[in-house]
């Protein structure tokens, strides 16, 4: 017998009431109506039957026939009075008098509950049965074919936004600061730095890709002079003896400008110019001291200790928590974000290729086959014990007169049959016993 239990609701607060609560008390008083109608129906049988009986027996004498009607009336009587005692033997105890084996859902509430649960457990929550479940639904493609669908994307991306602004309300940002300051100071300050960063400079090095950056200083150094012929000469001229003619000066200005624009230009123009091969060579040296030589290492870490100090490191995590919880907040609220967009594109894309792709589909399957037979392996008990304990918390009156409720109504027809079934079978055994012994 199944039964279905009221759900349970959060009490509304004083002087209202939910709607939940209007509802489930709109649906007892309909199935208590209808429970009441049953009962008076079955009663006018009982009443029926009990004055036909009585008119058929007083006047049977006078009128034989009327015997079989007798009959028909006594036993119909008997079907309900004894169906009658059946019914209500679940429910309460018969006209309130304590005969043992009565008032059965009271009396046995707890282990009704265990039982339920036991069954439950047993038929229901059994691995193999909610993998094949599982495996002849094909969840897979159906949930493929809701997210490729117009309103699928959606739907996610909405709860999905939901979801992260019901986190940045939970999180702490004193707390998500201290997360992420402790993880810059253990990956990235308690690390040694030289180490790492000469071995990276050494692979920039050997693979030239500094000689770019090398062409833009010479560049630029090149462009410096060609536009400062006033400022080396002016240089040259502060630099020379009081002594010497001011016209010398600018002989000599003249001089070393043409020699130092003549330098930096075949610097720019030669790859393999001396200057540039000083340069590789200074910076090799430079990545070899930084993975080697404790004295740059030591002066690597101290630069380290100035620019990312305790200070900084603390500002480093507000402004970097600070930034991704603004730029998440405002892409998720906004639905033309591209974050929004480009996140609906993707779930779209996976339900088209769950439709699509009976491989990925069928992995997908086994995914969630597997991880529902492991859930209901390990936590079956656990899930069955709610029944058992939901059951042993409710008062024992309260339970019947709520499962009275529920199925009452179905109840009362076997009342009504045991009437009927009674008057025929009274009927079929006084007529049969006649036709033996009359």
């Amino acid at each position: 017998m199944q039964v279905n239990t009221e759900p349970t609701t959060v009490p509304a607060a004083p002087g209202r009431v939910s709607n939940s609560e209007t509802e489930a008390a709109t649906g007892d008083a309909v199935k208590a109506a209808a429970l009441r109608r049953m009962k008076l129906l079955a009663l006018a049988m009982l009443i029926a039957m009990a004055v036909i009986f009585v008119f058929a027996f007083a006047l049977q004498e006078e009128y034989p026939w009327l015997q079989y009607v007798r009959a028909a009336a006594e036993g119909g009587m008997v079907g309900a009075l004894a169906d009658w005692f059946a019914v209500t033997a679940l429910f309460k105890y018969p006209m309130g008098i304590r005969i043992p084996h009565t008032a059965i859902i009271p009396r046995r509430k707890d282990q009704i509950g265990a039982s339920l649960g036991e069954f439950v457990e047993t038929n229901f929550l059994s691995e193999q049965v909610v993998q094949e479940k599982l495996a002849s639904v094909d969840v897979a493609r159906k949930a493929g074919t809701w997210l490729a669908g117009p309103g699928g994307a959606e739907r996610v991306a909405k709860e999905g936004a939901a979801v992260i602004r019901g986190a940045f309300k939970v999180l702490n940002d004193d707390d998500v600061q201290a997360v992420i300051e402790g993880m810059v100071r253990k990956h990235l300050l308690a690390p040694p730095w030289g180490p790492p960063v000469g071995r990276l400079a050494e692979r920039i090095f050997a693979d030239g890709h500094h000689h770019t950056l090398v062409d833009l200083l010479v560049d630029r150094t090149v462009d410096w002079v060609a536009q400062n012929h006033e400022t080396v000469t002016r240089l040259v001229s502060q630099r020379s003896p009081q002594w010497v003619p001011q016209f010398v000066d600018g002989l000599v200005g003249d001089k070393v400008y043409v020699e130092v624009l003549k330098f930096v230009r075949a610097v720019q123009t030669d790859p393999q110019h001396q200057v540039r091969k000083s340069i590789d060579t200074y910076l090799n040296d430079i990545a070899q001291d930084l993975q080697h030589d404790p004295v740059m290492i030591a002066r690597a870490e101290g630069i380290k200790a100035q620019v990312l100090g305790d200070p900084e490191v603390r500002e480093l995590a507000s402004r970097t928590w600070g930034t991704v919880k603004r730029a998440l907040l405002d892409a998720v609220d906004d639905p033309r974000s591209e974050l929004t967009i480009k996140f609906k594109a993707a779930v779209r894309d996976f339900g088209s290729r769950l439709v699509d792709d009976g491989e990925l589909a069928g992995k997908v399957n086994a995914w969630i086959g597997d991880a529902a037979g492991y859930l209901v392996k390990t936590y079956r008990s656990d899930i069955a014990a709610v029944i058992t304990d939901t059951v042993a918390r409710w008062d024992a009156e309260e339970t019947s007169r709520k499962i009275e409720l529920q199925v009452g109504k179905d109840l009362q027809f076997i009342r009504i049959n045991g009437t009927v079934v009674g008057a025929l079978a009274g009927c079929g055994i006084f007529t049969v016993a006649h036709l033996i012994f009359g």
